[in-house]
């Protein structure tokens, strides 16, 4: 049975805060505001990605060598001073420098606060509650996303800047930085000695099991299957941003207002009601998988389901459908957080469980660099044909992929 201690309350408000990133529902429309071209935006979104990956290996003997706790301040570190170049640079260069700032603290926060929870469950002798444990500490981090998107809203419409926002997001930042400087030193768990030829070692056994993953067809389409959709997730997210300004802009409501505080509220709202309905969905996963005949079935038609919406989003962006194109993306945020249970599921399925961490390191790989190439091709579609087009033509493009991307 599920108790809550001491820890329980830090651990929640970590998640709570780390969400409170006020400039992710408007990142495109900050970008688009000082001047930068889809192409160019596609650009810094693929040297987030590329460097976050480049970074795991070395990033990862750092963690081991210096304890946990110390990497998570290291990764909040990065993230504050990767704020601060977002909010006083101007051009591509300083953005692309806060990205790959970015990038450093992603790579020292993946993974290690979940290392954090088990450590501390397996000294308390609670591992029997990692479930539940953990499900109601993500449960604080969805709620944190939810609330962002309001705040976030309400800074840029009192405001009248989206740019404030990543000064505003150092505020929970530091807190958190805070928060976990004052977590017990038993968490960081057994240090090892700084060996930096071991990341030459790493190196080799991540090609080695690249290799032997990609050598076998099943384990080679569970892999494709579930990468390729969530790159394509993640490289088309955020152009619901100018959908959703678009919309506002059109809207008879708030206008004595300007038109950047008019789609401060629609963005924030729209956010908000998504990350309700995604939280839901991610609960609520085992139950959609149990209304198909098997797992593989459920994962293709929620593929081609997913792709579809897309499509629907970007052709109803391109005739002015705008209520069309934001429920649709609604339904694609929807499905892309029933899909991931499942993904992993099935993948776990095709690998032997003593090598499933190296399969969820190769998926790592390949969602990476899908994302970054479909990053740049969507920048490049929407500078020459505009965002509705070029979201309708990439759904096609990866849709025409699906018979080689198809789970058995």
């Amino acid at each position: 049975m599920f108790r809550k201690d001491r820890m329980f309350p830090r651990f929640a408000l970590y998640g709570f805060l780390k969400n409170l990133r006020f400039f992710e529902p408007f990142l495109i429309l900050i970008f688009r505001e000082v001047g930068l071209s889809f192409t160019l935006i596609g650009t810094l979104y693929a040297i987030r990605d590329t460097m976050t990956y480049l970074l795991e290996v070395p990033t990862g003997v750092l963690t081991d060598a210096f304890g946990r706790r110390k990497a998570m301040l290291m990764a909040f570190g990065s993230y504050l001073v990767s704020f601060a170049v977002f909010y006083w640079g101007h051009g591509f260069g300083w953005f692309a420098l806060a990205m790959v700032l970015f990038a450093v603290g992603e790579a020292f926060r993946s993974g290690t606060h979940k290392a954090l929870i088990l450590e501390y469950l397996k000294l308390n002798r609670m591992e029997h509650l990692k479930v539940s444990y953990y499900g109601r500490t993500r449960s604080a981090s969805q709620f944190g996303s939810a609330i962002n998107a309001l705040i976030a809203a309400a800074l840029a419409f009192y405001t009248g800047s989206y740019r404030i926002m990543f000064l505003a997001a150092a505020v929970p930042y530091v807190l958190d930085f805070i928060n976990l400087a004052s977590y017990p030193s038993e968490l960081d768990g057994e240090l090892t000695r700084l060996r930096w030829d071991t990341i030459g070692g790493q190196v080799r056994r991540t090609l080695r099991d690249f290799r032997a993953m990609f050598s076998d067809r099943l384990v080679l389409r569970a892999i494709l299957n579930s990468a390729s959709f969530m790159a394509l997730f993640k490289a088309t997210k955020d152009y619901l941003q100018p959908i959703l300004k678009q919309s506002a802009l059109a809207l008879p409501v708030f206008l004595a207002y300007s038109g950047q505080q008019r789609s401060a509220v629609v963005v924030g709202v729209v956010y908000f009601f998504i990350y309700l309905s995604t939280s839901y969905a991610s609960h609520n996963s085992d139950r959609f998988s149990r209304g198909f005949s098997n797992l593989a079935h459920a994962i293709n038609r929620s593929y081609l389901l997913g792709v579809g919406l897309l499509a629907l989003a970007g052709a109803a962006t391109w005739f002015g459908w705008m209520g069309l194109a934001i429920v649709a993306y609604l339904g694609f945020y929807v499905l892309h957080n029933l899909r991931r249970p499942m993904n992993v599921a099935y993948i776990s399925d095709q690998i032997e469980s003593r090598v499933m961490a190296s399969g969820l390191s190769v998926e790592s790989v390949v969602r990476t660099l899908l994302a970054s190439g479909l990053a740049l091709t969507l920048g490049v579609l929407a500078d020459h044909l505009g965002v509705g087009p070029a979201l309708a033509v990439l759904s096609i493009l990866i849709a025409v992929l699906f018979p080689l991307l198809k789970v058995e």
